[in-house]
């Protein structure tokens, strides 16, 4: 250790009280975490890159500093589908310090890492007051049945309104409206279902019907358009 001519001629003065780390809520636990082995926990973050052209949540599961599960959802930029690829196969092993500092490809999955990590060392993991924390899997439980993200896209001008492309429960396939011309409910067709039909046997006419399925006040529409060609 190298000091400067300053430092050396001080004279010592003891260091006094230092408590150490501050606890911090770990899986029901109270933990003072000194080391990247100390930190456990299962949380979401959000990043984007800096044209923001697209986002991407990512769901990690810590125990003993180790990532043991890794979920990478993105939207709004094609080639963030294949780094989230290399980023599901990168994550998993390392501990958090290292993802930290690992190459993700996408600026904006390297930013979602940031948040978490930020999130995981303060203590504000999802799961800070779940004893023994979440089990392995419990990202992919977030898929729902599927295994597909859950999406929201809508678009709407002022010439012509709102056009709902998909939600939560599936690709929307028609819009019911009233006499006045507003949204009273939609139509969608589940694609996660439809592909489970598809692969169980059904031919795909077959499991589109089967995946078929509304929302809201459909019965009373005086008219359903389809989203994206009317």
């Amino acid at each position: 250790m190298i000091y400067s001519h300053e430092v050396k001629m001080m004279c010592p003065v003891a260091q006094g009280v230092n408590h150490g780390a501050a606890p911090i809520p770990e899986e029901a636990k109270w933990v003072k975490s000194k080391e990247v082995k100390d930190i456990s926990g299962f949380t979401h973050g959000v990043g984007w890159c800096a044209p923001q052209q697209g986002a991407c949540k990512l769901t990690l599961n810590v125990k003993d500093g180790i990532i043991q599960e890794a979920l990478v959802e993105t939207i709004g930029c094609s080639g963030m589908t294949h780094s989230a690829a290399m980023a599901s196969e990168i994550l998993p092993g390392l501990t958090i310090l290292e993802a930290l500092n690992t190459d993700l490809v996408c600026d904006a999955i390297n930013t979602a890492m940031r948040e978490l990590f930020l999130q995981i060392v303060y203590g504000r993991t999802q799961s800070a007051f779940s004893e023994g924390g979440l089990v392995i899997g419990a990202g992919l439980e977030d898929l729902g049945k599927g295994l597909r993200s859950q999406v929201g896209t809508m678009y709407g001008t002022l010439e012509k309104g709102p056009r709902y492309l998909e939600m939560a429960e599936g690709y929307v396939t028609g819009i019911a409206l009233d006499e006045d011309n507003e949204i009273i409910g939609y139509q969608f067709v589940s694609f996660g279902r439809m592909m489970d039909f598809i692969k169980k046997g059904d031919d795909p006419a077959t499991a589109y019907e089967k995946s078929k399925g509304e929302y809201g006040r459909v019965a009373d529409a005086v008219k359903i358009i389809d989203p994206r060609h009317e």
